[in-house]
């Protein structure tokens, strides 16, 4: 009984840590006492010494000293701030107006203006929220069909999961030890790709049901001409500004992406304060939201170092890459069924618990397959998509379900998201099927010649200087704990 316990210790930690999740447990303090739990037991039975849990020290100060995740905290005040600046309702009105008079206008206004809300919020909730306020009572208003529009309002808040500087990205950035720069960019061809999704299947949608999405009456488009272009303008051009502050300097290298954040608060309080709406009783809500969503994120990080370091010292690290690796098909077997495996558990854990628990557990089997590790965030991240628009677990559908009119069914609600999560596999099929959608965007990898270098070096021409010969005492990389 004791040898097959030692055998079977990591797995059994993995359905410990399982069964505390499905039934509601906090994922913090789940991750926590799993780990604690089979550390004691571990220690027990010789698996690890005595002082393997004082490694605990330098993995959670790694955490709390981790520059990278003070992006958090920036994007989701930034968010917060422009939720309620009137920006969303500025860009709607103008794109509404703009595509009304063709059918499903105000279903591409919805979409295009939930991506440049996901560029310049990066927050979930912040476009759904803000979307299904403004556009929900227009759609139904003129007759555009309920399950299409509150799919295409969950939906188009969804895409800010995938496009930059979405909060996911740069997580698994930090999981993936990858720069969050490149992820940026890789995820660029990405989410471009998902926009056209969105769009084409509204456009099929108006030739095979033109009554589900209607353009808008003559009298409804009150705008035409230079007026009309004028408020686009207005609407876009504050927009184009923040989204060039935060993504621009990052692609451009001019800053980090938590320097980018920080200038990204700082633009957002300027649109709020020219939008007349820069009140302490806004700053209190953004600052309150942003303590919440920050120290869960902060918590759910520790359980998972305490988790990992004691599922990577009894071996777990080692049962789930050769169980992986071992699949048929190879790469393309082991991308089959991660895909698969986090579609599934999606239905019962968000995002960041996803990206906490899961992500590190399959990024060195990646790696050890040779496979990019910015194209493998990317596609986990469209993936991840998922989690969002699952009926009937989708923190978007919550999120719509809690602003829509009691009037609409919930039972409409879900049937409205499937179209639309259809689309989003049909994405993840895409980046599997075509990795170039990623790496196209990536600058290729410098190859230094060594021996330019030693020729700039005073005293090496024609030799190393006995270079070759100093040892390097086990420095190439950072210790692990």
């Amino acid at each position: 009984m004791i040898d097959l316990l030692i055998h079977y210790i990591a797995p059994l930690m993995f359905v410990g840590l399982i069964f505390f999740m499905l039934i509601g447990y906090p994922a913090a303090f789940s991750l926590a006492a799993v780990g604690l739990f089979f550390g004691l037991v571990a220690i027990e039975l010789g698996l690890i010494g005595t002082d393997f849990l004082g490694n605990l020290t330098y993995q959670l100060f790694s955490v709390l000293s981790n520059d990278l995740l003070l992006a958090i905290p920036f994007f989701t005040f930034m968010g917060v701030i422009l939720e309620r600046c009137g920006l969303a309702e500025d860009l709607l009105e103008g794109f509404g107006q703009l595509f009304g008079g063709v059918r499903g206008g105000l279903s591409y206004a919805v979409i295009l203006v939930g991506a440049v809300l996901g560029a310049i919020t990066g927050t979930v909730a912040a476009s759904v929220i803000a979307m299904g306020l403004i556009s929900l009572p227009v759609m139904m208003r003129y007759g555009y069909n309920v399950r299409h529009a509150t799919g295409v309002i969950a939906a188009s808040g969804t895409i800010t999961q995938l496009i930059p500087p979405s909060l996911v990205l740069i997580v698994l950035a930090d999981q993936l030890q990858v720069s969050p720069g490149d992820m940026y960019i890789g995820a660029t061809g990405a989410s471009i790709v998902q926009v056209l999704l969105f769009m084409g299947w509204v456009f099929i949608l108006s030739i095979i049901k033109p009554h589900h999405v209607p353009a808008l009456p003559p009298e409804a488009r009150t705008l035409r001409g230079w007026p009309l272009y004028k408020k686009c303008i207005r609407g876009m051009v504050p927009s184009l500004a923040l989204i060039f502050i935060v993504l621009g300097t990052i692609f451009m290298g001019l800053a980090t992406p938590t320097e980018a954040g920080a200038m990204g608060v700082v633009g957002a309080m300027v649109l709020a304060w020219m939008n007349g709406r820069l009140t302490w009783t806004l700053i209190y809500q953004g600052m309150d939201m942003t303590m919440r969503l920050t120290a869960m994120v902060v918590f759910i990080l520790l359980g998972a170092r305490v988790f990992s370091l004691v599922f990577n010292g009894v071996g777990g690290g080692h049962w789930i890459e050769e169980m992986l690796t071992g699949l048929p098909g190879g790469v393309v077997g082991f991308l089959i069924f991660v895909n698969i495996f986090i579609f599934i558990i999606a239905f019962f854990l968000d995002f960041f618990e996803i990206a906490f628990i899961i992500v590190p557990l399959l990024a060195p089997v990646a790696e050890a397959l040779g496979i990019n590790l910015i194209w493998f965030g990317v596609m986990i991240c469209a993936n991840m998509q998922t989690s969002f628009m699952h009926p009937p677990f989708g923190f978007a559908l919550f999120y719509l379900r809690g602003i829509a009119p009691r009037t609409i069914k919930t039972s409409d609600i879900y049937m409205g998201a499937i179209p639309w999560l259809v689309l989003q596999l049909i994405l993840v099929g895409l980046l599997v099927g075509f990795p170039e959608m990623v790496t196209f965007f990536l600058d290729a990898e410098v190859v230094q010649d060594l021996d330019s270098i030693k020729s700039l070096v005073p005293g090496t021409e024609g030799g190393t200087n006995g270079l070759e010969t100093a040892p390097n005492f086990g420095l190439d990389s950072p210790p692990k704990f």
